[in-house]
């Protein structure tokens, strides 16, 4: 059975969602942790289901991004929970140095606010998984999917007992049943591969998907073709601005435009767009966007100049 607890990224509701599986007596499963800022709101809401913290045996990470797996490494320490990543994510779960170092260019004085403390997790407590490997875990069966496009280091997770996906961020964003909508962050954007994990996911024909951000989805088939399409019609607004010669400060505020307007185009509440933006800000989709015609594609753009500006592992 799966469960689902909200784990209240800054005192909000219908953030970050945190999954939990039982595997058996005693033994559970968690897929993503979210950030080390939210760790001990997790804890209290397994207590609140009626199971216990330390029977969380597993953790499955689908990318390093701190508002994902940023507090794996208290599972490890407080728990001795083993955590399962691609193996090229593997390596900032092991020394978060770098990642912590790239957020905080971002960031600044407000990573302890938002995403909490960072640490170190053991080697031998991180387990590389690689594209359709069968994990087993108690009763449950766990196969992985490699899933790029979001990040280079993304896996989603195939529940067979539930004919579920647990699909991180390569399934989008989608708040209370509102309009599933892409997070391009930088640095690792990749439209074609996006496509790709996407028809990964479809030959499956799962029931449902479990997204981070938020939730379960049931009616599936709309929500992954509705992302689909905005992957690449975003992408294009985002190429016709820097045709237009426009810097990505002065695209910013454009894009957040767009975005809301889309948003409440496709029926999303005023008061859920505050949970978007926190979920998906525009300025990081800027710079994921900016990044991918620049390097992919420079032939498209060919008038933008200047360094490739490099991004936050959120």
């Amino acid at each position: 059975m799966v469960h689902l607890i909200d784990a209240l990224h800054l005192g909000k509701p219908d953030v970050i969602c945190i999954a939990l599986v039982e595997c058996g007596p005693n033994e559970l499963l968690l897929v993503d942790s979210g950030p080390e800022s939210v760790f001990d709101a997790v804890v209290e809401g397994i207590r609140k289901l009626g199971f216990q913290p330390a029977h969380v045996r597993h953790l499955l990470a689908s990318h390093i991004h701190l508002d994902h797996t940023g507090a794996a490494w208290r599972w490890a320490k407080e728990f001795r929970t083993n955590i399962y990543a691609n193996a090229r994510g593997v390596p900032h779960l092991v020394d978060p140095s770098k990642l912590v170092g790239s957020a905080a260019r971002i960031y600044g004085d407000k990573m302890d606010f938002l995403w909490g403390a960072a640490g170190a997790i053991p080697e031998s407590q991180v387990i590389p998984v690689e594209d359709q490997a069968e994990l087993r875990f108690g009763s449950q069966r766990v196969r992985v999917l490699y899933t790029p496009g979001h990040a280079q280091h993304h896996n989603a997770y195939w529940l067979e007992s539930e004919r579920t996906v647990f699909a991180g961020d390569v399934a989008g964003v989608r708040i209370r049943g509102g309009a599933v909508i892409p997070p391009f962050p930088p640095p690792d954007i990749h439209l074609e591969s996006w496509k790709d994990s996407l028809n990964k996911i479809r030959t499956l024909e799962p029931a449902s998907l479990h997204i981070t951000h938020f939730g379960r989805i049931d009616n599936l088939v709309p929500a992954l073709d509705a992302l689909e399409k905005r992957l690449f019609s975003w992408a294009d607004w985002m190429k016709q601005r820097l045709l237009e010669g426009k810097s990505e400060t002065e695209i910013v505020p454009e894009f957040e435009r767009f975005t809301v307007q889309e948003l409440v185009t496709s029926g999303t509440p005023n008061e859920d767009l505050a949970n978007y933006e926190q979920e998906d800000p525009a300025s990081m989709s800027v710079a994921g966007l900016s990044r991918y015609w620049r390097k992919y594609h420079p032939e498209q753009v060919p008038n933008v100049a200047g360094l490739i500006r490099t991004g936050p592992e959120r």
